[in-house]
C-alpha cells in the first residue's frame, strides 16, 4: 500500500484553518505534508463541493488524501453527512465510508455542532491558552458532553471567557483557534466528533 505524504483540507471558514495549522505539524508523522482550501462558509462550500471533487479525481495521486470538514450547526447530523458522500460519489471519489476498510480518496468530518466543540473536549488545552476560566467546566452538566452543548457551542464559549475578561467585545475565533490548538492532545480530546476526526487521520497516515 501506498504511503501517504500529502493531505489535502477542504474546510468552511478561516478558523479552522488557523485551528488545524496549529494542531496538524504535532499529529501528523514526519514527511507528510498538507495543504488547505478554504471556501467562504459552510453553503459555499456545499455548493461547490462536487466540481471541486470532480477537479481532484482527475490528478489525485495515490500518496494523497482528502479531507472535508465542516460545522455541523443546526443541520441534521446524517443528512449533512449523506449530502457530503453524495458529492464525493457523483465526482468518482472513494469515501472511507464506502471503502469500509479498503483504501479509500475521501473522508467526510462534522464538527458537532461547532469547532469550539473540540475546545471543550480538551479544557486543560483551553485553560493553557487562558489560565483564568474555570477548571471546573467539564464537570457542569451542561458541557460534560462537548458535542451536546446547549444553546450555540461558540456562544456558550463566548459566555466562559467573556466572565474571565477576555473577547469583551465578542469571540475573535481565529485568535482563539491559534491560541488553544498548540495545547490540544488529541489522546485526551472528549469530543467524540474530534476523535473520528483524529482517526481518520491516523488511518489515512498509518
Amino acid at each position: 500500500m501506498t504511503a501517504v505524504r500529502h493531505l489535502e483540507f477542504l474546510i468552511e471558514e478561516p478558523s479552522m484553518e488557523a485551528f488545524l495549522q496549529e494542531l496538524l505539524p504535532g499529529v501528523l508523522p514526519e514527511g507528510c505534508e498538507f495543504e488547505f482550501r478554504v471556501f467562504q462558509g459552510k453553503q459555499d462550500l456545499l455548493r461547490k463541493l462536487e466540481k471541486r471533487l470532480l477537479g481532484y479525481r482527475d490528478w489525485l495521486p495515490a500518496e494523497c488524501r482528502l479531507v472535508v470538514a465542516v460545522d455541523r450547526d443546526n443541520d441534521d447530523c446524517h443528512e449533512l453527512k449523506a449530502r457530503l458522500e453524495q458529492a464525493a460519489r457523483r465526482s468518482g471519489l472513494l469515501t472511507r465510508s464506502r471503502a469500509r476498510g479498503g483504501p479509500w480518496q475521501v473522508v467526510n468530518r462534522i464538527a458537532v455542532e461547532e469547532l469550539e466543540a473540540w475546545y471543550f473536549g480538551d479544557w486543560q488545552a483551553v485553560r493553557q491558552a487562558y489560565p483564568r476560566v474555570s477548571p471546573n467546566v467539564p464537570n457542569q452538566a451542561r458541557y460534560r458532553n462537548p458535542d451536546a452543548v446547549q444553546g450555540g457551542t461558540w456562544e456558550a464559549f463566548e459566555r466562559i471567557l467573556k466572565k474571565r475578561g477576555r473577547f469583551q467585545n465578542g469571540l475573535r475565533k481565529i485568535e482563539a483557534a491559534r491560541a488553544i490548538a498548540p495545547n490540544i492532545d488529541p489522546a485526551r480530546n472528549r469530543s467524540p466528533s474530534f476523535a473520528a476526526f483524529r482517526d481518520a487521520l491516523a488511518e489515512a497516515t498509518a
